[in-house]
Order: C-alpha cells, then structure tokens, then sequence
C-alpha cells in the first residue's frame, strides 16, 4: 500500500504486519488519514520496541505505558491516546501475534468474593453486565467497611444492625427510587451469602423496605404531536440520519428498549413474513413482533444506504471507526439529539415506550393487549397505563365532598 511506506524495509517486529493493519483499518471504516496516522504511530512503537530489545512476545498495555512515558521524556507534546494502541492490540491479538488479555487475578479475600458474586449474577442470574457491574459496586462498599483482621471479606460476624446501619447511611441522600433499588441490590448479596453458606442466616429478611408508595404518581408521557416531532427531525440523507431515523421510529412504534434496539441483529428481520425478532432484556428470551411497513422501510433504508460494510451482523452501527454495534448507550443519545433538536425537554428511549402505551390506550386498546406488545411478564406492570386517559377516569370519579364550596 502507498500509504505505508514506512513498512518498506521498515524498523522492529511490528512491520510484518503493517500492512495487514493498515487493511484492517482500511476495513473497519477509518479514513485513509487516520490509517496513515495509525500506522505512524505504529512505526514509533515498532522501533521503540527495537531500540529497547523488546521482541513481539513482549508487547503488552504495560510496555505501551512505557513507551507513552518515552515519547513524554523526549519532548514530544501530543503523545498518541491509549485507544490507538487497543485498536492495534485487538488486531495482532486476532492474528495469533499477541496472547489475549487474561483477567487479572483478583488480588484480596474480598475481590475474589466479588468476583463469585459477578459471576453468580450474571450466569445464574441472567443479569445484564451494567446491571452486575452495579450490584458489585454496592456489595463492594457495604462489605469493605467491615473487614477485619483475618476475614478480608467483611462476612465474619455480619449481622442485621450492619445492614441497617449501611442504609440509613446509604438512603440519607438518596432518593425513593433509588433507595428502593439500594434495598434491592443490599437484598440480592444476603441471598448470595446465605446460598454460599457464607453466613448462618439469612440475613435478606432484615432489610428494611424504603418507605413509599406505588403508583402514586401518572406514568411520564410524550404527546403524540412530540413523538412525531422527534422522529421526524432525523435529517434522513445522511447515513447518520438514516440511522438516527430507523432508532427512533422502532422505539415509538413498537416501544423497544434501548437494548433491544442495539441488540437486533440483520438475521432478526424475517422481511418475507413481515416478522421481527426481539431479544428481551436479561433472560426475557426471544419474541417476535410483526414488522409494520412503516417501521420496515425505516430499517430498509437505512440498510441499503446508510449502513457502511462491516463484519459486525448488529443491524445498527456507530458512525466512527472501528465500526461496531451500537449500545443501549448509542440509544440514549440519539433521542436525546432528536428532543435537543426538536426544542423538547430531553427524555430517554423508555419515554416513546411509555408514550405508545398511552397511544394505543388512547385508541381503545385492552391492558392485556399493550402488555402483549410491551412484551410485560406480568400484568400489573402494564396496570399503570390504565391511569393515563383522564378522560376515562373523570367519567367514573366521584364528587369529592365539599367540592362544591
């Protein structure tokens, strides 16, 4: 390739694969002068890695940390960002160059702990990784506070006036739903310990609930007319409008999840049948859902101009390289940009969820109906909906007494 030139009797062990790397950035989506500037930097580490006697087995994140200090020493002022050197670590690793990264041995009592529990969360449980990553953060503060000298855990004596203690010090500033969802976290571990035999009892029944109350408040909508506003503020001639156009019209006409959004794959869409295959959250399973035509051309479009080639089988791509699929975090920012602008206040994916609801609540629709299309497991999930149409409740509702005053 003309544009790797320093390879040509090129310096050091990297540059036998100058020119496989530069086809894989070339393939991931990276413009011709961030390639040429990958494989600059790529040739600095290679001589550096020579000049220091450092052969191929010896590449690792600690010896880029070396040469980042290297380049700092030597005066240079933009020393090349970390993620250059993990695009380039992912490659020699695909290709058998580099040895994968192994986790790191948990180095405590109490980080090994964790990592059962993680593990625990996320195989026995079906729990998502943001969702365990939470759940391990709490168990972490809660257990640390109370190792002592031969227990490292913090399990060692663990009894209810601890757990107490931990959420009152925790709730003080927190709100209701957030405490609700501490004393959830708080009441998962417990089990876990218990379920170990780490503890003797289960101390899961202690928790105190967070006062509150259900239901007390109506569901946070949008208004058709803001709904139609988001969507259609997607500028649908350019890929990432195209993108931007299909998100939003799957999340406010089939009220998908974030993750389901990212989560859907080109293999999903059945477009003889008219059929959509959606992968719930946590151990949810597999549904399918009937692919409106509108929705269809949504994705179609963006399909067949938008989306850039990539290996990746994730219908929806990010827009800068290396290209790879969305997150459920890819999700959150395009409807925040589409309310941005469209001069709303900004909401999350979940709000066109809560809004189709009311839509189809609106048009006559059963509770059990929008719980099959909400693909709720329970039906008291969807039960809140059925105080949206206020309409419907004054026909029903009582005079209050001394209204009339």
């Amino acid at each position: 390739m003309s544009w790797v030139s320093w390879s040509r009797g090129g310096v050091g062990p990297l540059a036998p694969f100058a020119d496989g790397y530069g086809l894989r950035l070339a393939q991931s989506g990276f413009a011709t002068n961030s390639v040429v500037i990958h494989l600059t930097v790529m040739g600095q580490l290679s001589r550096w890695m020579s000049g220091n006697g450092l052969a191929l087995d010896d590449l690792c994140i600690v010896r880029v940390e070396e040469f980042f200090e290297s380049r700092r020493a030597g005066g240079q002022q933009r020393v090349p960002k970390a993620r250059m050197f993990t695009v380039l670590l992912d490659y020699l690793t695909t290709e058998g160059v580099v040895l994968p990264v192994t986790p790191p041995v948990p180095a405590t009592p109490l980080e090994a702990l964790l990592v059962r529990y993680g593990r625990h969360l996320a195989e026995g449980r079906g729990l998502a990784p943001s969702t365990v990553s939470l759940r391990q953060r709490v168990a972490e503060r809660f257990l640390s506070g109370r190792s002592v000298v031969g227990d490292e855990t913090g399990v060692t004596g663990l009894c209810g006036g601890d757990v107490t203690a931990f959420l009152l010090r925790e709730c003080s500033v927190l709100s209701v739903g957030a405490a609700k969802n501490r004393v959830t976290e708080l009441r998962s571990l417990l089990r876990y310990l218990f379920g170990e035999g780490l503890v003797a009892t289960d101390l899961a029944v202690s928790v105190p609930p967070a006062a509150g109350w259900r239901d007390t408040s109506l569901p946070a909508t949008l208004a058709p007319t803001a709904v139609s506003a988001l969507v259609s503020s997607c500028e649908r001639s350019t890929p990432i409008g195209s993108r931007d156009f299909a998100i939003l019209t799957l999340l406010a006409r089939l009220g998908l999840r974030s993750c389901e959004v990212a989560r859907l794959e080109v293999g999903d869409i059945d477009w003889r049948s008219g059929d959509l295959r959606v992968r719930g959250k946590g151990r949810g399973g597999e549904q399918h859902l009937p692919l409106p035509a509108d929705v269809g051309e949504a994705i179609a479009g963006y399909l067949a101009d938008g989306r850039p080639r990539a290996e990746s089988r994730q219908v929806f791509l990010t827009t800068l390289a290396p290209l790879r699929g969305i997150s459920p975090v890819t999700v959150n920012g395009v409807v925040r940009r589409a309310c941005q602008r469209s001069g709303y206040a900004v909401v999350g994916p979940h709000r066109l969820r809560h809004a189709l609801a009311a839509e189809l609540l609106r048009r006559g629709a059963t509770l059990p109906d929008i719980s099959q299309v909400l693909r709720h497991r329970d039906l008291a999930t969807t039960a809140v909906y059925a105080k949206v149409d206020l309409e419907a409740l004054r026909a029903v509702a009582q005079p209050w007494p001394g209204g009339h005053r």
